[in-house]
């Protein structure tokens, strides 16, 4: 059975444990584009960014520590898009195959249009198969594949985009 998970807004006291979850993803070269951890500074603008009502940005917490977060960022930044939000996922390695990434996506599936939300989309590695399998398993479809557009320690790597409509 998978455990009870729950999650609330983020506030500013939460960044740096946000932050950190991120920078344990750089290594692996599998979720970020980012190739050096980066300073909870730098992200501040990023959190300011996020509205409840809008663009929110989740936390799951267990034993007071947060353990995962999700956030709804803007598509292009263009008026004609804001119904379209891009989803990020990031689990702490201790929280990983629990089924917390599981629980994010279907709360954001759901809450989607209560921000006047339509599209969903998903930004990931085409190596990154723990996250495509995650996207795909809740019927998000391939919209594209970018082909050798980052590289890694000197490999190139695709970005697959993945899209739903929710709305």
């Amino acid at each position: 059975m998978r455990p009870a998970f729950t999650h609330r807004l983020a506030v500013q006291a939460d960044l740096p444990a946000i932050v950190a979850i991120y920078n344990s993803t750089v290594a692996s070269r599998q979720v970020t584009a980012d190739t050096d951890p980066v300073p909870v500074e730098s992200r501040q603008a990023w959190f300011d960014e996020h509205r409840p009502d809008a663009r929110p940005l989740w936390v799951a917490e267990r034993e007071g520590q947060v353990i995962g977060w999700l956030s709804f960022s803007n598509f292009y930044g263009r008026p004609a898009y804001a119904g379209t939000a891009e989803l990020s996922i990031y689990i702490h390695e201790q929280a990983r195959g629990q089924g917390l990434g599981r629980y994010f996506m279907e709360q954001a599936i759901a809450h989607a249009p209560a921000v006047k939300v339509h599209t969903l989309l998903g930004f990931v590695f085409g190596h990154n198969q723990p996250s495509l399998k995650l996207f795909e398993a809740f019927a998000f479809e391939k919209w594209a594949n970018m082909p050798r557009v980052a590289t890694l320690d000197g490999v190139e790597r695709d970005l697959v985009i993945l899209g739903k409509r929710v709305g």
